[in-house]
Parts: structure tokens; C-alpha cells; sequence
């Protein structure tokens, strides 16, 4: 016996609201930027030196105390024709500025590696979807995290014991909290959104090599229906049933 058209129509949008609840999360992706800030730097080195990372992989390494020495890989090859890559890189320097400005009223702990020691600052934010997920800082010295920076939150955690004295001095600087929350939130979030539509491509995962027909079957073999479309196959039966005690 067929389904009558109506139940025929339910049917078909039970499948279609199965496969729209089932359609695979957009994955989440990020920008970071990897400070490093000398107070005093030895003649001929430059005393700030940034790297650009988008999803782990680095498009951008140059002096932002100068703008010059500017290294890229094909991912920063992509972008560094559009207008936005050049607001980045004096952006990029102008915080270099910032965080140096910062750098003399910070004297590490005693339990700490002593100075002089080169400020190392990372600033991260995260997209899913074209949204915002997170926004945040991180500071510390000789490869140690001390500080972290939730942007979203506004709350600072110390990681280490000498990321105290940071803290506090810094907790009440509402200029540098400012700061530190525009950057992260504002400019890197708006500059991922922005360069992300020419990395997507560049980014995407690799393709999966082509099974063997031994691991084809096999593969076969592990397939199971979706427990989705077993419940619809169940309800359209019991429709089916139905409609025939009616007829």
C-alpha cells in the first residue's frame, strides 16, 4: 500500500530535519600574534620582533619596531596585497610601542630568572562560524607563561608566581586593560574575519588517500544506518499501518 500524499510529505521532511540536525559543526579557527619586547636590545637586533600564526601555521615574521624585515610564507604572500595587511603591520607596531611603554615599572619576582629578560607577549583570538569564541593575552619571560588575560571576561589569572607584580600593576592601569581588550577583541578578530576569506582554500584539510578495496570493505562492512533514519523508517511504517486501518 502507498502513503497517501500527506503522509508522504511528512516523511520526507522527518529526513530533512534529520540531515539539517546531523550537518557538521563549522570548525573553529584562530589568529595569534607572538610579541617579543626588549627594553634594551644589543646594537644591530631589533628590540620588537612579531610572528603571525593563523591555525598554528605562521604567515608573518618582521621587526615591529620598524616595520622592515618583513618575512612571509604563501599564506602571508595571499594577503599582503589587500589594504587591511597594511594597517595590520602598523598596527602590529604600534603595539610594540605600547607593550614597551609598559616593560619599566615590571620587576620580576626573586624566584624568577633574573634580567634583563625579553618580554614575551601572545595575543590570540577564536572564530566559529564567522563569531567571536575568545579573545585573550598572554605575558611572560624565558619561555615561562606568567600572566593570562581573558579578554571576553576581563579577568587576569596568574600562572606563575612572578606574574603578580604584572597583575597588579597592570589590573588597575585601566588605559592598558583597554588596551589589551581592543586589540584582541577588535583588531585580530577583524583582521581573522578579513584574511580568513583568502586562507580558506590554503587551510582546508588534505583529502583522505584512496582506500584499497580491502580497506573499502571493510569500511563497508562497519557502516551502520543512522539511528536517525531508523526512526523515521519506524514512524513512516507505523503510519503506513495506521492508514490502512483507516481505509
Amino acid at each position: 500500500m502507498a502513503l497517501n500524499p500527506g503522509t508522504r510529505l511528512l516523511c520526507f521532511s522527518l529526513l530533512l530535519l534529520g540531515g539539517h540536525t546531523q550537518t557538521k559543526k563549522a570548525d573553529p579557527h584562530s589568529l595569534c600574534y607572538n610579541f617579543t619586547i626588549m627594553l634594551k636590545s644589543p646594537p644591530g637586533q631589533p628590540w620588537c620582533e612579531v610572528q603571525g600564526q593563523v591555525d598554528g601555521r605562521t604567515f608573518l615574521h618582521c621587526d615591529c619596531g620598524t616595520n622592515r624585515d618583513i618575512s612571509l610564507s604563501p599564506l602571508g604572500m595571499k594577503i599582503n596585497a589587500t589594504k587591511e595587511w597594511e594597517q595590520q603591520i602598523q598596527t602590529l607596531k604600534d603595539m610594540g610601542d605600547e607593550l614597551k611603554q609598559l616593560l619599566p615599572g615590571i620587576e620580576l619576582q626573586k624566584d624568577t630568572p633574573r634580567a634583563p629578560l625579553p618580554l614575551q607577549a601572545k595575543m590570540c583570538c577564536q572564530q566559529e562560524a564567522g563569531r567571536c569564541t575568545g579573545a585573550s593575552w598572554q605575558f611572560g619571560f624565558g619561555g615561562q607563561m606568567f600572566l593570562l588575560y581573558d579578554s571576553e571576561n576581563m579577568k587576569w589569572t596568574e600562572v606563575h608566581p612572578g606574574g603578580r607584580q604584572m597583575r597588579e600593576e597592570w589590573e588597575k592601569d585601566t588605559d592598558a586593560t583597554k588596551f589589551f581588550r581592543r586589540t584582541s577583541e577588535g583588531d585580530c578578530n577583524h583582521w581573522l574575519r578579513t584574511f580568513w576569506g583568502h586562507w580558506e582554500k590554503m587551510l582546508e584539510p588534505a583529502e583522505q588517500p584512496p582506500m584499497t578495496p580491502g580497506s573499502a570493505q571493510s569500511k563497508a562492512t562497519a557502516i551502520t544506518p543512522s539511528p536517525w533514519i531508523l526512526l523515521v523508517t519506524l514512524t513512516c511504517s507505523i503510519l503506513l499501518v495506521i492508514q490502512g486501518f483507516l481505509l
